[in-house]
């Protein structure tokens, strides 16, 4: 399967070949001798919504590449309660370099393509490939960023303005070419209303009351309960206080 070429004469192997990984994410920075070494060993898979895909102080085995949909990452505190700490879409790279055993759960929240590869390959590639180290820290630090800017929303914004927040992220990730650069977007919700409290530290009730404003104001529609469309980008951003 790995070592097929393309019959274009390309050196990229077939299972990546399609693959927006190997475009934006990590793999991007292999040359072609290590993305066939790779897709030898890796393998792609689907998982459905509500399977866990990484366990809290589980040991690392493999890492994956998100191909599609939405991942939730959780934290558990010893009482059992958890707390939505960010989520992950493609290309993202779905793991916890330079650590033997996890310290984060990780779950499909939709429907998840995922692209798995034994964590011994990539750490090798690691020693061997400085601009794959510098991919991950990268994305490392892009997540940082990312917790930053969150904790500002949860901390200082208001009730609407963290829901309009939250619209926002999911239009800019879910599918960037639908993202914050254009002038609509259509998408569906990746979380349910509980979930969605459970992230913005607000209440069901909270959440379904400010998304009735949002529509309301004309600034979304929502179909279906979890489809949602923007006709107008800019409004929603100004409704999220960025």
């Amino acid at each position: 399967m790995a070592e097929r070429l393309d019959i274009h004469n390309s050196d990229i192997p077939v299972l990546c070949q399609s693959c927006e990984a190997r475009h934006h994410g990590v793999c991007g920075a292999l040359d072609v001798d290590q993305l066939t070494g790779l897709a030898k060993t890796s393998v792609k898979h689907s998982v459905e919504a509500g399977e866990e895909l990484i366990g809290d102080a589980e040991t690392v085995e493999s890492y994956s590449n998100v191909l599609a949909g939405v991942v939730k990452l959780t934290k558990s505190l010893s009482d059992g309660r958890q707390q939505i700490v960010g989520l992950q879409f493609a290309p993202d790279f779905l793991g916890r370099p330079f650590k033997d055993e996890s310290a984060i759960n990780a779950e499909a929240a939709t429907s998840v393509s995922l692209c798995s590869f034994p964590k011994a390959a990539i750490d090798r590639m690691i020693k061997a490939s400085p601009e794959l180290e510098h991919r991950l820290l990268q994305q490392a630090l892009k997540e940082l960023d990312q917790a930053r800017d969150w904790m500002m929303t949860l901390g200082r914004k208001t009730a609407s303005e963290k829901v309009a927040s939250f619209l926002l992220m999911i239009a800019a990730n879910i599918d960037p070419a639908n993202g914050q650069d254009s002038v609509s977007t259509v998408f569906d919700l990746p979380l349910t209303r509980t979930d969605i409290a459970d992230f913005l530290g607000l209440t069901i009730e909270t959440v379904s009351r400010q998304l009735t404003r949002l529509r309301a104001d004309g600034v979304i529609r929502i179909e279906n309960n979890r489809r949602v469309v923007v006709d107008n980008m800019s409004r929603l951003e100004r409704r999220s206080g960025s």
